[in-house]
């Protein structure tokens, strides 16, 4: 054994046509890392430059599909935006076109206006003209109407009423007081009952008689269909069995009496004269002839009620 270690080394052999040991086969070492490194084999150098070369081959392809791919999403995109806007116009003009309606209704409708508004500021202005020619016309009939009446008026009354006027007076002496009393006032008041009428007369000539309306009676509940609230009693100045709404009373006297409606009648009218007359005196009237006419139509009254004749709610 010791014999065979110390022996020396054999030289090397010429090639007998065995493969060289690797160790004499040059490797390529491709660094990817300063710290790290792995070996590539001689067939791992083979794929990768196949692929990369496939990799050379398809990469135009790929970037003409993307071209393409933008070119389709930019003219999606472009008509979707062209689309929205034509709506939006179209929009915009209806719109539009509404207002410019509504517009012109209300043109119109002011036009209108204003022609009704004229039409009727004329049919004003002419309304008001001819009331006026209405009222112009009446006016000169009544004037003619009165020249008229004057010339068919008794002269005479009027003259005792124009003497009357020139000193106003109760005093039933006078001959224009004295006419109106026998023809008118003495009449009206001429009742059934003599004595009551004088008195009467003479507080009407007084102004102390009192008509008042009489008090509706308070009457037990009783069950019928219709209850009449006035008194029925005689009348005290005619004397017959009336309903007699109303009463009087003479000066302060607290007696009263029942009057039928047409006795209240023939009282009022003579009242109102002498109402009338007492104004003239006082001087609240003071025009001459609607004063001169005013005391015809209280005469026509009075002969009217004294012949019956008197409104209804009497």
């Amino acid at each position: 054994m010791d014999s065979a270690r110390l022996q020396p080394a054999s030289p090397p052999q010429p090639d007998q046509g065995l493969p060289p040991p690797l160790a004499a086969v040059p490797v390529p070492w491709k660094s990817t890392d300063p710290c790290q490194s792995h070996r590539e084999f001689p067939g791992a150098l083979v794929e990768t430059s196949a692929g990369e070369e496939a990799q050379g081959q398809e990469g135009p392809a790929a970037a003409q599909l993307d071209v393409l791919r933008l070119r389709s999403s930019s003219m999606e995109i472009r008509e979707k935006g062209s689309e929205f806007l034509k709506e939006e116009l179209h929009r915009a003009q209806k719109e539009l076109k509404l207002k410019d309606e509504e517009c012109e209704r209300l043109s119109k409708v002011r036009e209108q206006l204003e022609q009704e508004l004229e039409e009727l500021t004329a049919s004003l202005f002419e309304e008001a003209h001819k009331m006026v020619r209405e009222a112009n016309m009446k006016q000169a009939a009544s004037e003619k109407q009165l020249k008229e009446a004057r010339g068919k008026v008794d002269t005479v009354l009027f003259a005792e009423f124009q003497a009357w006027r020139e000193s106003p007076t109760l005093d039933k002496t006078c001959p224009f007081l004295e006419r109106v009393y026998r023809e008118d006032v003495g009449p009206c008041l001429d009742f059934t009952m003599q004595e009551l009428s004088v008195l009467v007369r003479a507080a009407v000539e007084d102004n102390t008689l009192t008509i008042e309306p009489v008090a509706s009676q308070t009457l037990p509940a009783v069950k019928v269909a219709e209850v009449d609230c006035s008194s029925t009693n005689t009348c005290a100045l005619s004397g017959l069995t009336r309903t007699c709404r109303h009463r009087i009373r003479l000066g302060d006297s607290k007696s009263h009496y029942y009057i039928s409606p047409s006795s209240r009648a023939r009282i009022t009218a003579v009242c109102n004269f002498f109402t009338y007359i007492r104004y003239i005196q006082q001087g609240l009237v003071r025009q001459d002839e609607p004063m001169f006419w005013e005391i015809m139509r209280l005469r026509k009254e009075m002969s009217l009620a004294k012949l019956g004749f008197f409104p209804q709610e009497a």
